[in-house]
This record gives structure tokens, C-alpha cells and sequence, in this order.
């Protein structure tokens, strides 16, 4: 009787040691292949950002080296030979006191932007025309009905960077105070090359 116990402790025992060595070994390996698997988060790859190209304007080297060019849009005149040609408008004085002037300083500037000459021609000795418009682009004042001129045709060259200016005096005589008014200048050979300003007029 004793000898058949001793062999079923010496089992029990040999059972429960391999128990415990499997136990052990899982525990030391990571969780058993049938665990529930913790998910991982994969980052997004963050998009490269897309490169803008600024455009400068040009410095004063530039402007030395190229005097011509411009990065400015230049007009597109119809008359291509016209091209090249910018026109500016200076009203003064600023603002406008009807009680103070009596005549406006009107002062047009035409620029040749281009890289070669730009000529303009005339049928008589008029250049330009100046004229005073209200809010409901009705001509007020001309400023060629006060002035005559000859029938002699004539022509101005206008060199690569270089302009011309003309500065005439138109009344003010039509206007009320308290209003807004637009100076309008052109060439009556040349109705491309027009410009207009707007001005508020006082008492």
C-alpha cells in the first residue's frame, strides 16, 4: 500500500512542475498567440507642403541694368504702335476749394516704357484735350473751347525712358461744391491713350 501512494505523489508532482515551467515560459515569451492583439496606430504622412513662387518687384540694380523693363502689365493698346506708351494725370490742387481757385492745374504725363521709339503724329497743333465730367459723365467744361488752334501737322519722337509732359488750366467755374467730379485727359489722334482722376470739390 505505501509503495503505490509514494508513485502517485511522485506524478502529482512531476505534473504540476511541468505546469509550472510552461507557465513560466509563456509568461517570459509575451502573451500566447490566441491573446487578443493590441492595435497599433500608424501615423499619416504629413504632406509636403507645395512651394509658391513670390514675385519681386525690382530693385534698384535691376532697374539700372534694364531700365525698360518692367514687371508691371503694360497697357494693351489696339494701335500697336502705341505699345509700350503709360499715361499718368495730376490734379491740382488737392482738395479742390471753389471759394480758393478759379482754374485747375491739370498735369498729363505720357512715359514710353518700350525699348525703341515710339513716334505720334499730329494733324494740327493740338495735343491733348482736358475735360470736366459730373457724377453722370456729362461734360461740363472742355478745356479746347477756350484755346485755338493752327491746322499744322506736326510730330513728337519719344525716346526709350523718356516722357512728355504737358500742363494745362481748365476752369472750375461749372462745378458746385460738395461733389465728387473726374478730370478726363486724352489725345484726340490717339483716343487709346486716356486717362481720368477723380476729386472731391469744397466750398
Amino acid at each position: 500500500m505505501l509503495r503505490p501512494a509514494i508513485i502517485f505523489y511522485t506524478l502529482v508532482l512531476a505534473v504540476a512542475g511541468l505546469r509550472a515551467q510552461e507557465t513560466a515560459v509563456q509568461t517570459s515569451a509575451g502573451p500566447s498567440p490566441s491573446a487578443n492583439p493590441v492595435p497599433t496606430i500608424t501615423p499619416i504622412p504629413t504632406p509636403t507642403p507645395i512651394t509658391t513662387t513670390t514675385i519681386k518687384k525690382r530693385g534698384l540694380l535691376g532697374r539700372m541694368l534694364h531700365p525698360f523693363s518692367s514687371s508691371e502689365v503694360l497697357p494693351k493698346y489696339d494701335n500697336r504702335r502705341l505699345r509700350g506708351l503709360v499715361i499718368s494725370l495730376q490734379v491740382s490742387p488737392q482738395p479742390v476749394r471753389l471759394s480758393e481757385v478759379r482754374q485747375l492745374e491739370v498735369k498729363v504725363t505720357v512715359t514710353n516704357l518700350a525699348g525703341h521709339m515710339i513716334p505720334l503724329e499730329f494733324p494740327t497743333d493740338q495735343r491733348i484735350e482736358v475735360q470736366l465730367l459730373n457724377s453722370t459723365e456729362v461734360v461740363l467744361t472742355k478745356w479746347s473751347e477756350n484755346h485755338a488752334f493752327k491746322e499744322t501737322p506736326g510730330s513728337v519722337l519719344i525716346n526709350p525712358g523718356e516722357h512728355l509732359e504737358y500742363k494745362e488750366m481748365i476752369a472750375t467755374r461749372d462745378l458746385a461744391p460738395g461733389r465728387v467730379f473726374t478730370a478726363e485727359a486724352f489725345f484726340p489722334k490717339y483716343p487709346e491713350l486716356r486717362i481720368r482722376q477723380k476729386f472731391m470739390t469744397e466750398p
